[in-house]
């Protein structure tokens, strides 16, 4: 498969423009088409029309937004930082562009006679570099809070790195299971790698399961796709920039064509992280069955549609979220990143590795359930019997609390209500207090 990568790099220069024109348009249509579909689809949810008016169905809806957002006011607060508060934006979109750059939309075509792949360029560590142009993109919105020379766009910016780079971690980790099984970092070869079925041999058994990875990497699939989610900001973990709350988060004090730049670099962001997906998991632009068993299905402009409708078919699962979901708790947010998904990946690709170790030996039944399974069992004890704090907490005897609420005795201070009770004020205690004594009054 190393040969494939010798066909990039070959095009003549209008071919490569042609690709970049290419990629740049399909993003910015993507784009206004995943603002409108997401209007759409939620008020259907809501039993609503949504946009209607301009354009047919109201497609045009959001190219007028756009027009409007270039002809709004651009205000600069008098205590920003000029030239960041300008290049934050920059900075988001332009990593955002530049990581859909190693997506394959098809296999070679022939263009004007020339044979060339629909993909603008492809490297050994391709996946790497998304993951790089995503790291990077976390600067702009860093960069962009505290340009502002404001106080809550630096907090909304700073819970925003914070989550992003969370995250970022678990989605890494589930991608280190495709390169084991793929063998390659490179997007065309692992779009190649996921045409055939695969045989899984466990404990003297072959189970033939199909060739995306979706179905091979089930958990790698399920944490990849809870990470993008948590990774591009979307509900329910939309906590940087929820309205509610913080009205706008980071982004707050911009306007214009430069809030606009955001707004572009989140739903293009979207849009990577579903094509990274549909290349890592769903087979790339190869059709699903039984669409592929027709010969001239993964042929000539063909597979560009099949990729199209897998990126829609996972942008709706991004709309289906954010209309049946609510916000979570920011600390039940981190804790769930850090201490689900991250040691979930840990523990999948130790028994990933173990069943690639189990497929290359001529070990006994017993041996290989041994190696696969004795890691879940080490997980799992040590997750039922790892000690629960909020138990410890709620103990009297522990950590010096005593039965009134205070740390350290009657001499130290009070904690909250653990039982997320509110206690009754002195005052109204008093005004409880005067009434029982009036209404025993009465009674005598």
């Amino acid at each position: 498969m190393d040969d494939k990568l010798t066909q990039f790099g070959q095009d003549v220069w209008w071919l490569v423009l042609a690709k970049v024109l290419l990629v740049f348009v399909f993003l910015v249509l993507m784009t206004l088409f995943a603002i409108w579909y997401e209007r759409r689809v939620v008020a259907r949810m809501q039993v609503r029309p949504g946009p209607n008016r301009v354009g047919p169905a109201g497609l045009l809806q959001s190219l007028a937004d756009g027009l409007k957002l270039a002809f709004k006011e651009d205000i600069m607060p008098k205590m920003a930082d000029k030239a960041v508060f300008f290049i934050a934006p920059v900075i988001s979109t332009t990593c955002a562009f530049t990581a859909f750059a190693v997506i394959p939309f098809g296999p070679t075509v022939s263009v004007f006679g020339e044979k060339t792949p629909i993909q603008l360029t492809d490297v050994p560590v391709a996946v790497l570099l998304v993951l790089a142009c995503s790291s990077m993109g976390i600067y702009g919105i860093v960069l962009g809070g505290w340009a502002s020379g404001s106080t809550y766009p630096l907090l909304g910016g700073l819970r925003s790195s914070a989550q992003m780079i969370s995250y970022e971690v678990a989605m890494g980790l589930s991608i280190v299971a495709v390169f084991m099984t793929a063998g390659t970092m490179s997007t065309s070869q692992i779009v190649d790698a996921q045409k055939d079925t695969q045989t899984l041999t466990l404990g003297g058994f072959d189970l033939t399961v199909p060739g995306w990875y979706a179905f091979l990497l089930i958990p790698s699939f399920l944490i990849y796709a809870i990470a993008a989610v948590g990774e591009t900001n979307r509900a329910p973990f939309d906590l940087p920039e929820a309205e509610s709350e913080l009205v706008g988060g980071f982004h707050t004090e911009y306007s214009s064509l430069k809030f606009a730049l955001f707004f572009l670099a989140e739903y293009i962001n979207m849009v990577t992280v579903s094509g990274l997906a549909t290349t890592l998991f769903l087979g790339g632009w190869r059709a699903p069955w039984p669409i592929s068993l027709w010969d001239g299905a993964n042929q000539g402009w063909w597979p560009l549609l099949w990729f199209t409708i897998k990126v829609l078919l996972l942008l709706f699962v991004f709309v289906w979220l954010r209309g049946t979901l609510p916000r979570l708790r920011y600390d039940q947010f981190m804790r769930f990143g850090w201490k689900v998904l991250i040691p979930l990946s840990l523990l999948w690709i130790l028994t990933l590795a173990g069943i690639r170790v189990v497929q290359g030996s001529d070990l006994t039944v017993q041996a290989r359930l041994a190696v696969v399974g004795g890691p879940i069992l080490v997980a799992l004890a040590i997750w039922m019997f790892w000690p629960d704090k909020r138990k410890a907490i709620e103990d009297p005897g522990v950590h010096g609390v005593d039965a009134a609420g205070r740390i350290g005795g009657t001499e130290g201070f009070p904690v909250p209500p653990l039982n997320l009770e509110v206690p009754v004020s002195p005052r109204a205690q008093r005004v409880l207090g005067e009434r029982e004594t009036v209404s025993t009054s009465k009674e005598s």
